[in-house]
């Protein structure tokens, strides 16, 4: 079933969309004829509160929206995610694979559990969220794919180390690579997006300030990102405008990657 069939212009879905990026992204294109599946891990009540408030926001922008809770690093879960869309709402168009975490850790701290944690959450979630839908993206007529990447996995000092998480991002962006050459004869684009240091929902508190003021010093537009300064490209990349654009990496980050 088309998404015109089903109804909508296009079915979307957004992992990690309780919070920062995800959020954002699924208020920037909540709009009538829009479906959007919104995932979290929710981990807690609060968690699973903020992305029902995130999917009330949405409905009222127009959009038809539901929510699904699991953690994607578990075997098994990111096909599920995929079968809990197809089965709502009929068809999948899009995927905006946002969920993961960034982990401060050096080569010599490195430890195996991280190491596998970090490739399950991010590269093997993503690679099982594209086979599952796969049949689905090649039916599309406005099938993009967006995979979020990090600045982590192209900047690389030893005061600052994120082992487990660059390996973790580098990975997930060879995969993007191979499933956009794949898919291509179908329509289907695959792009990464790269964000920066990005800002919290909450903003900074009196305990991490320093934190985000040195991230500011140390990006040369002289700020960090907004969630929606990221969500606007992501948006940009499901676009009809964007038919043309596969297989990139795309750096939002404030020239931080520049050298």
């Amino acid at each position: 079933m088309s998404a015109a069939g089903a109804g909508f212009e296009r079915v979307v879905l957004i992992t990690g969309a309780g919070s920062g990026i995800g959020a954002a992204l699924a208020r920037r294109i909540a709009a009538s004829g829009v479906a959007l599946m919104l995932h979290a891990r929710g981990a807690d009540e609060a968690a699973r509160a903020r992305l029902v408030a995130v999917a009330a926001e949405c409905e009222r922008r127009g959009a038809t929206c539901a929510t699904t809770y699991s953690d994607l690093a578990v075997p098994g879960n990111a096909a599920a995610t995929v079968e809990a869309t197809l089965a709502h709402f009929g068809t999948l168009d899009q995927i905006v694979a946002n969920a993961g975490h960034a982990q401060r850790q050096s080569l010599a701290a490195l430890d195996a559990g991280s190491l596998e944690g970090a490739f399950a959450a991010m590269p093997a979630a993503f690679a099982a969220l594209m086979q599952r839908a796969r049949p689905a993206l090649e039916r599309s007529a406005r099938a993009r794919v967006v995979a979020l990447s990090s600045f982590v996995a192209h900047r690389y000092r030893a005061d600052a180390p994120f082992a487990a998480t660059a390996a973790a991002k580098a990975a997930l962006e060879s995969l993007a690579k191979t499933a956009a050459a794949e898919l291509a004869p179908h329509g289907v684009t695959v792009n990464c997006v790269a964000p920066g240091y990005t800002r919290k929902d909450k903003g900074p508190t009196p305990e991490n300030a320093p934190v985000w003021e040195r991230a500011a010093q140390e990006t040369p537009l002289g700020h960090v990102a907004d969630p929606a300064d990221i969500a606007e490209l992501i948006g940009f990349l499901l676009s009809d405008a964007a038919r043309h654009i596969t297989g990139q990496v795309i750096h939002v980050d404030g020239g931080l990657t520049l050298g």
